[in-house]
């Protein structure tokens, strides 16, 4: 459920707005009757890729040379 709130508000309430932002809500703020602004969670940030993390996991077996087929 998106909570709308004037910015008068939203300004004496921010701490709580941006808990409940950071809980999944999104709040829209609006200036006089009007929207203005949206309050949202952020995406989450995918984690980095780590170079070397599957090494010694796996084995590759080298019988033949790559030339001889």
């Amino acid at each position: 459920m998106t909570l709308t709130v004037n910015v008068h508000e939203a300004k004496t309430h921010l701490s709580k707005l941006l808990e409940q932002a950071h809980a999944g809500q999104e709040s829209i703020l609006a200036k006089a009757g009007k929207p203005y602004a949206r309050l949202m969670p952020l995406a989450p940030t995918p984690a980095r890729r780590q170079p070397g993390r599957l090494a010694g996991q796996g084995s590759v077996e080298f019988t033949r040379s790559p030339l001889s087929l």
